[in-house]
């Protein structure tokens, strides 16, 4: 079997892009690998975090790992701060990179813009990302493609080490969807859906109501052709929505071109309010059953008991080969 890594920063609620561009693949993909999913909290310190809110933020999207289908029999799901390896290993890789390659990454250049400085945390970011990845002798990390950049950093990263220090990592490949990996915000699809943004209805929460989904998604921006046509350059309004359709309804794009020949974009939104109501209605249930319970931190305990154990055995190898420890 493959080995699957994978983590999302626990700052604001989880939205629509988030789900349908990686929470998604990480159901999907669990049937037939060995899955890691974390909930990566030391990344979420790159900038400052109440202490308190983060807490109960590690645990919301804990508990909606489990409400998507996440499954803690068949995958590993844990926090990443409660396995020293992913601190340890991310100094190693950091003394591995250059300050060249870090400040190209597009993120960074993108966060820190117009600013005197910058913490450094923000800057070694993608380093740490390499070190969660690396860890776990990973084969495939299923992300947006947004994070394309950061997965090459890490496969450099491995084959740097490899080349010098015997064959210390496994390489691991990106896995992106094809449609919807890489879903814009509703109030401008030139932006990706982003948990920051000032406008609420710019994005889709995965325990949004029913009343706030549908104020969302009838003021979504399109155009003034109405016609249901995807074309991603002349019409992305209405192209972002039919990814957001597509994927949570299962039709291909090409059918709903045909099912909405002849009729507006109101009707169109319409329908896609009730797919998406009736797509995250399960999981806004069994996101309420479990989000304050035992069950829940027990999950985590043992989550991070078996991440560690994996842990320890690359970090093992990694020391020796680079003449760490005794």
């Amino acid at each position: 079997m493959k080995r699957v890594f994978s983590g999302v920063q626990p700052t604001g609620n989880i939205h629509l892009g988030n789900y349908l561009g990686a929470l998604k693949q990480f159901v999907e993909l669990q049937e037939e690998n060995e899955c890691i999913y974390c909930i990566v909290d030391m990344h979420a310190i790159t900038v400052p975090q109440d202490p308190k809110a983060l807490r109960e933020h590690i645990l919301d999207v804990a508990a909606l790992y489990l409400a998507v289908g996440v499954d803690p029999k068949k995958s590993i799901v844990f926090v990443q701060s409660d396995v020293p390896g992913h601190a340890e290993l991310s100094w190693i890789l950091t003394c591995c990179s250059h300050t060249g390659e870090l400040s190209r990454m597009t993120q960074f250049k993108s966060k820190s813009q117009n600013k005197e400085s910058a913490p450094t945390g923000l800057f070694t970011y993608p380093v740490l990302m390499a070190a969660d990845i690396l860890l776990y002798d990973t084969d495939i990390v299923p992300v947006g493609v947004d994070q394309t950049q950061h997965i090459e950093l890490c496969r450099d990263l491995a084959i740097r080490v490899n080349n010098t220090r015997k064959k210390t990592f496994i390489v691991p490949e990106g896995r992106y969807l094809k449609e919807g990996a890489r879903i814009m915000a509703l109030d401008d699809p030139s932006k990706k859906m982003s948990k920051s943004a000032e406008n609420v209805h710019s994005r889709i929460s995965l325990l949004d109501d029913e009343a706030k989904i549908k104020k969302s998604i009838m003021k979504a921006t399109t155009d003034s052709d109405g016609v249901v046509k995807f074309d991603a350059e002349n019409k992305p309004g209405i192209s972002n929505l039919l990814n957001i359709y597509s994927v949570l309804s299962g039709m291909s794009v090409e059918e709903l071109e045909k099912k909405y020949e002849g009729k507006g974009y109101g009707d169109f939104k319409k329908d896609l309010v009730q797919v998406t109501v009736d797509a995250l209605k399960p999981i806004k249930a069994r996101y309420e059953e479990i989000r304050h319970s035992e069950e829940l931190l027990e999950i985590l305990r043992d989550g991070a008991k078996r991440a560690g154990e994996i842990s320890e055995k690359t970090m093992k190898r990694v020391k020796e080969n680079f003449g760490l420890g005794f």
